[in-house]
């Protein structure tokens, strides 16, 4: 059985527990987090040297690290990765988008309200910042689904599990998602689709 290493609060460890959820992939589930050092760990670091979580852990022992490698990873062979070059292509676009143009700003901000630790990063200018940046992203997702019922097109892929994880969660760090109906009603698609959990689940001990 795989393991997955990650904090049940954290956005990007909820991006493969979901995908494993909605697949029906049994996985382990180890709780680790970077808040109390433990990803900084002698033993952590052997396994991700970078420290950080989610961890992807083979059965043969293999490690994957990044939450949208481990991702594709996941859903290759799988409905939520196309199957054509292009589409593929598509949605490593939005892969990226989410981590170059959304998660520094919607997660960002999300942190930075969440965690008391976070209090002194959280000066006006940075929150302004981060509202600022994060309604850019909202925007280019509002006018991609006005277009298609997900982000990458008809079906729904790994780009809408990478973006779902912190847009769920957008309201909370302050931003207003009855500006995007179309983010909104994407949501909603999302969670309706099988096998959603929320951010805190975690599978069943076998």
């Amino acid at each position: 059985m795989i393991t997955l290493y990650g904090s049940l609060d954290s956005g990007n460890c909820y991006k493969p527990r979901l995908l494993a959820a909605k697949l029906g992939l049994p996985f382990r589930h180890v709780e680790i987090s970077s808040r109390d050092g433990s990803t900084r760990t002698d033993a952590f670091l052997a396994r991700n040297p970078n420290g950080k979580v989610p961890l992807l852990e083979l059965e043969d022992g293999r490690l994957l690290w990044e939450s949208n490698a481990i991702l594709l990873y996941m859903a290759e062979g799988t409905r939520f990765l196309p199957s054509d070059r292009y589409g593929r292509g598509v949605v490593h676009q939005w892969l990226f988008f989410e981590q170059y143009s959304h998660e520094p700003y919607v997660a960002v901000r999300r942190a930075l309200v969440r965690y008391p630790e976070r209090a002194a990063m959280a000066t006006p200018e940075r929150l302004a910042e981060t509202l600022a940046g994060g309604n850019r992203a909202l925007g280019v997702m509002e006018t991609q689904l006005a277009k298609a019922p997900f982000i990458a097109g008809r079906s729904i892929t790994v780009a809408d599990i990478a973006l779902f994880a912190y847009t769920q969660d957008a309201e909370y760090a302050g931003f207003d998602l009855g500006s995007y109906p179309a983010v909104t009603a994407w949501l909603d698609r999302v969670r309706a689709d099988p096998g959603h959990v929320q951010l805190e689940w975690t599978p069943p001990e076998l």
